[in-house]
């Protein structure tokens, strides 16, 4: 089953986000501000993290790592503003939170969590330009009670782009080719068997399914899926707007870190 969550870490936007493009970065912070808020309604604590100007990306916590089982695999990238992100996500959950690390030892391995779907049975990786072969063995060597399958993304996007969680062993894809094919191969390796929900954009696959609540971006931004999921969807169901800050990243996962905790949290 899919974990229940308790906590949610975010980065806030920082003004260097600039550096990777034109666009308003006023707007994006009002935005990810609105997407902090929602999660707190939604009923997990946030845990917001400063700005960090000389990390630009640092805002799409997701890459840092993979949490799951009560413990964090921590990513491994090949960008060096991006392997401090998860240097310091590695601290946090480690001496803040209390939670069990690993750090990937394999100086080959590259390993996103935006690549990482965890269905609640098994793990899809993503092989893609952010995550290797060596990462997706990382992820079966930390987590062995589950099967990890790689699957190859021909995209220029990570995994979770294209495929998430729209509940208990519900796939949310869409209709365009790149996604068909990505969850052909998934359906053929997969050690369990999944329903699908197929929305007609693309960028609409990519949604939160949080403690029963699905979180799908704005109709403004997917008006045809939007109709699709208030036909097809009979569970609470928010969205929000991101289009802003969400043009560098694979949608509404990149950026938060979900978890389960048990013990209290310190302050941080």
């Amino acid at each position: 089953m899919l974990p229940k969550y308790t906590h949610a870490i975010v980065a806030r936007i920082s003004n260097a986000l600039q550096e990777t493009g034109s666009f308003d970065v006023q707007l994006a912070k009002q935005q990810h501000e609105q997407y902090c808020a929602l999660l707190r309604e939604i009923g997990l604590d946030v845990i917001e993290l400063p700005p960090d100007d000389e990390l630009p990306e640092g805002v799409f916590v997701e890459s840092s790592a993979v949490v799951c089982n009560g413990v964090a695999l921590i990513g491994r990238s090949d960008n060096a503003k991006r392997r401090r992100e998860a240097d310091s996500m590695a601290i946090i959950l480690k001496k803040e939170l209390d939670i069990p690390v690993i750090e990937i030892d394999d100086p080959h391995a590259q390993l996103d969590g935006g690549d990482v779907l965890f269905t609640g049975r098994e793990f899809f990786i993503g092989i893609s330009a952010f995550t290797n072969e060596e990462g997706a063995r990382a992820v079966a060597m930390a987590y062995p009670e589950y099967p990890v399958t790689p699957i190859r993304v021909n995209g220029s996007k990570r995994l979770k782009y294209y495929v998430t969680m729209a509940g208990p062993d519900v796939l949310c894809v869409s209709t365009s080719a790149t996604c068909q094919e990505i969850v052909k191969r998934m359906e053929r390796e997969a050690s369990f068997t999944y329903q699908k929900l197929t929305l007609p954009e693309e960028s609409a696959a990519n949604m939160l399914y949080i403690n029963g609540t699905i979180v799908h971006r704005s109709p403004s931004e997917i008006p045809d899926a939007y109709k699709t999921l208030k036909e097809k969807i009979d569970i609470p169901t928010r969205n929000i707007n991101i289009s802003e800050f969400s043009q560098y990243s694979s949608g509404l996962t990149s950026a938060c870190l979900l978890l389960r905790r048990w013990k209290s949290i310190r302050s941080i």
